[in-house]
């Protein structure tokens, strides 16, 4: 078997229903060859979506992904995002991006957690980093156009909201989600009906705690988010253990029936609608530094 694919909206890129997710590939405990390895063998095992970030373990992330791309680079579909707000500042963060992938283009350009009310505005405002994303994709050092954001629907919709014809947008895509600051209910109809590629993350809670703590399986969690109008869904594969588990539910991937579907809801809904095990959107803790300095916001002691 291979893993299916799907359309990533409008842009006509096929990609793998499960991604790589660059954030969990160069942690203190994965060193540069076991990242380098597993990022080869999803490819040979059929992953075509390449998920990373600017900042993600201070550009070793890039870097070993980087390392990882030669001589397959035009196997896979490159995501990669931008933490700059302005201009200047996310033109040299995409140079330095470009230069850790080593590759001349990045196809799916990013801007990172849209997190803070804020954002949309000075993303937008005059001299923003939209303009560097429309210089960018002129030159031909990107392709697509895209925003992320764990925080909140209603932040993210102020990117919709935006004079701009997004191509992705990347977002929480889990069970809990249906009863808590809900991505898929507020979010997921527009973007279908717009076109828009979605790219799902955070199926099993972005630490795993769907199942360690609330004990759903990771099956469970992977087939649910995949059942729902997404194009592919960023995993976080820290292992062969990892990457197996994953590389089979893909395979073997059928969607869940509505009556499935509502059931798991059912079985989360006493511990979901509060946000405890939705960090991402309840707790500042799970956001990045560089963005809380962005706004203002003091370090946390994690």
């Amino acid at each position: 078997m291979s893993i299916p694919t799907r359309k990533l909206g409008k842009t006509g890129l096929d990609v793998s229903i499960i991604g790589f997710g660059g954030g969990h590939s160069a942690n203190a405990r994965i060193d540069e060859a076991t990242t380098v390895r597993l990022i080869h063998a999803a490819i040979e095992r059929g992953v075509t979506f390449m998920d990373n970030a600017w900042e993600y373990a201070d550009g070793e992330a890039e870097r070993r992904m980087g390392i990882a791309l030669e001589g397959k680079r035009d196997q896979v579909v490159l995501m990669t995002k931008v933490c700059a707000r302005d201009r200047a500042g996310a033109e040299q963060q995409l140079h330095e991006s470009l230069k850790r992938f080593k590759t001349d283009v990045i196809d799916v350009w990013q801007f990172h957690e849209v997190n803070y009310d804020n954002d949309p505005d000075w993303i937008f405002k005059a001299d923003g980093a939209v303009e560097a994303a429309l210089r960018a994709r002129e030159a031909g050092k990107i392709r697509y156009i895209g925003f992320t954001g764990h925080k909140s629907p209603h932040i993210l919709k102020g990117m919709l909201a935006q004079d701009f014809d997004w191509d992705t947008c990347q977002m929480p895509i889990n069970v809990l989600d249906a009863h808590y600051r809900s991505f898929q209910h507020e979010m997921l109809p527009e973007l279908e009906r717009r076109g828009i590629g979605v790219i799902g993350m955070k199926s099993l809670g972005g630490g795993g705690q769907i199942v360690s703590d609330v004990g759903l399986t990771a099956e469970e969690c992977r087939r649910y988010s995949l059942t729902l109008g997404i194009s592919t869904l960023v995993c976080g594969i820290q292992s062969d253990a990892d990457l197996d588990q994953d590389v089979a539910i893909a395979d073997d991937f059928e969607p869940y029936t509505a009556d499935e579907m509502q059931a798991l809801e059912k079985r989360v809904e006493q511990v979901a609608t509060d946000g405890r095990h939705e960090w991402f959107k309840s707790m500042q803790t799970f956001d990045s530094q560089y963005h809380r300095d962005q706004h203002g916001f003091r370090a946390i002691a994690r």
